[in-house]
């Protein structure tokens, strides 16, 4: 009898619609276990709340109900089930659900929305604007189904920190974490705020040199991701280089039917990934569901509506010598622009295949020379979303000619080529002219032509050549009756 008093003061019992209502009215976490008249609430679980319950020692922040759902209207999608079903409101919202007797992962989403509340309390966070969960009946004829833990664990945010910023290795560790099979959702290069580095790194705060680290944080840009991880079926990516005389017909046909491949694997978590590729040190990614919302939020506030947007695919090919010699510059248009690349892969054409991709321009002059070009070593080929991803594309590419250029932007006008000669030339000159974001080179390099002039990625003022060697072939298809006289001091 004792034992059963136990249980009771454990779990209060609601088993009508009365009831119900006024357990909403409870301050902080409410855990509920939903349970049939005939075979009654989740004995296994009640260990382990009771554990918590001592432990944590929230007596007004946390709560344990057992809701008959039976007698419940707003619990009738659960009746005739007999599978434990677990809820878990917030201040009268009803934000998460967990399907089965998962002891692991009920503890650990407690234990985190515990001490969110205790942080929300503190004034340290704010509280998050969850969606609440709307229960429908698993078994309809729509095959709706509740919103679970499963879908709450969609999104991860990742975040890559300043010095991987600004040593140029965010782009690599963002192809591995897109290599990984995770899909990038949104992105941003952002200078994080004092508040939102001591928000997302709270659980470093007691470290003795955690100011040292806000500091650092705070003092330069930083890379931020929402990571989805995909669908069960997609394969993770092999770890390996492209091979660069893969066929473009399997191109076409990831395109267009789906990617598949015999190299069928379980995937790593994203950490288990980073840990392998010894980039871990740069990135600190966040998987709990409770604060990935709360992030999100944060850093996007618009995200869940973008969600609803027009999403559309494009196939996009670089040919080799912009491959060879641009391709970083390309892929960071790219990424500014607001396209996330699914996919991409090295291939080299056969001439057939070239002719059928140039197919519209058979009749030009230049057609041979074409066929030439883009046969002559390895192209990228991307898979692009973004959208109303078409349309953009190709206002971002342009006309194919000069002539339907002029028309189609007719305030482009001239450009001023220089030869500019000194002692360690190329150098200076990209120091001069500062990063190719303006955004990146008013912080970086305020004093630098792009910092002042720049517009946007694509508008940015200046260019310059990469290598002396990239120079002189600039150079010479420019002036081509130009003369070096130090090219290797120059």
């Amino acid at each position: 009898m004792a034992g059963k008093k136990r249980e009771i003061q454990l779990q209060a019992v609601v088993n009508s619609q009365s009831l119900w209502d006024e357990m909403l009215q409870n301050k902080g976490l409410t855990v509920i276990d939903v349970y049939q008249a005939w075979c009654g609430p989740c004995k296994a679980m009640q260990t382990l709340f009771r554990k918590l319950k001592n432990e944590l020692n929230e007596d007004e922040l946390l709560h344990f109900v057992v809701a008959e759902a039976d007698n419940i209207v707003t619990l009738q999608p659960f009746r005739d089930k007999c599978e434990p079903v677990f809820l878990f409101s917030v201040n009268g919202k009803i934000i998460a659900q967990i399907n089965g007797a998962n002891a692991p992962l009920v503890n650990q989403k407690i234990i985190n929305l515990v001490n969110e509340e205790r942080k929300i309390a503190a004034g340290e966070m704010v509280r998050p604007q969850y969606h609440e969960i709307v229960f429908v009946d698993p078994d309809a004829d729509d095959g709706g189904e509740a919103p679970s833990e499963s879908v709450d664990q969609f999104y991860i945010i990742a975040i890559i920190k300043p010095d991987a910023v600004i040593s140029r290795k965010s782009q690599e560790i963002r192809q591995n974490i897109i290599k990984a099979g995770f899909v990038i959702e949104i992105e941003e290069k952002r200078a994080l705020t004092e508040r939102q580095v001591r928000d997302f790194y709270y659980r470093i705060a007691d470290q003795p040199d955690f100011e040292d680290f806000v500091h650092f944080m705070t003092g330069g840009l930083s890379h931020i991701l929402v990571l989805s991880q995909g669908t069960e079926e997609e394969p993770a990516l092999e770890e390996t280089e492209p091979n660069p005389e893969m066929e473009a017909k399997g191109i076409y046909e990831d395109h267009n039917a789906g990617v598949t491949t015999p190299m069928m694997k379980k995937r790593d978590s994203l950490q288990e990934y980073l840990e392998r590729q010894h980039i871990s040190q740069f990135c600190d990614i966040e998987e709990n569901i409770t604060d990935v919302n709360h992030f999100i939020d944060m850093f996007f506030p618009d995200f869940k509506s973008m969600k609803n947007l027009k999403l559309e695919k494009i196939l996009a090919l670089l040919r080799p010598a912009l491959f060879q010699e641009k391709k970083e510059d390309v892929l960071k248009i790219i990424e500014d622009e607001g396209f996330k690349i699914l996919m991409q892969r090295q291939i080299v054409l056969s001439e057939e295949e070239a002719q059928t991709l140039c197919k519209e321009y058979e009749n030009e002059d230049y057609f041979e020379k074409l066929i030439e070009k883009m046969t002559s070593g390895p192209s990228l080929a991307l898979v692009l979303v973004r959208d109303h991803g078409l349309q953009h594309w190709r206002e971002l590419i342009g006309p194919g000619s000069v002539e339907k250029a002029k028309e189609y932007l007719p305030e482009r006008g001239p450009s001023l080529v220089l030869v500019l000669t000194k002692w360690n030339a190329v150098s200076d000159w990209r120091r001069l002219m500062g990063p190719t974001d303006p955004d990146e080179a008013k912080l970086l390099s305020p004093d630098s032509i792009r910092a002042q002039f720049g517009r946007s990625i694509l508008k940015n003022a200046v260019h310059g050549a990469s290598n002396a060697y990239e120079a002189m072939e600039s150079i010479n298809r420019i002036f081509q009756e130009f003369v070096p006289e130090n090219p290797e001091g120059n």
